[in-house]
């Protein structure tokens, strides 16, 4: 039986606020981010993504499940990558799902994101 391992960390810029609006996933239960990548990842994948939010110089460690996954090629143009729930609710991830909100909040939200 084959299992899926991807050994290391995901680095990840997000260089301004209208891509982590459309990256964002609140409806998750901790929260997560819809990450631009062709590698193959299979849902139930632990990650570990090394976050780098805009401008800011300090890197953010996150550690999350793959729970979706929008192949090359997908229908309507979707650009690839999967979507990462956040595993931890510590204090250092409620205050960056705080964080995020705040980048966000003057963002149109009619429009769309990469996921819902």
């Amino acid at each position: 039986m084959a299992i899926s391992v991807k050994p290391g960390i995901l680095p990840y810029h997000i260089s301004d606020r209208a891509t982590l609006y459309r990256s964002y996933m609140p409806y998750l239960k901790y929260g997560g981010l819809f990450v631009e990548i062709d590698k193959p990842y299979q849902l139930g994948d632990e990650i570990f993504l090394l976050l780098t939010l805009i401008d800011e110089p300090e890197k953010i460690p996150i550690a999350g499940e793959i729970v979706w996954v929008t192949p090359v090629n997908a229908q309507n143009n979707h650009k690839a990558g999967i979507g990462i729930h956040f595993t931890d609710n510590n204090e250092f991830m409620v205050t960056l799902r705080e964080k995020i909100a705040r980048y966000i909040q003057e963002i149109d939200t009619s429009s769309l994101t990469q996921t819902m």
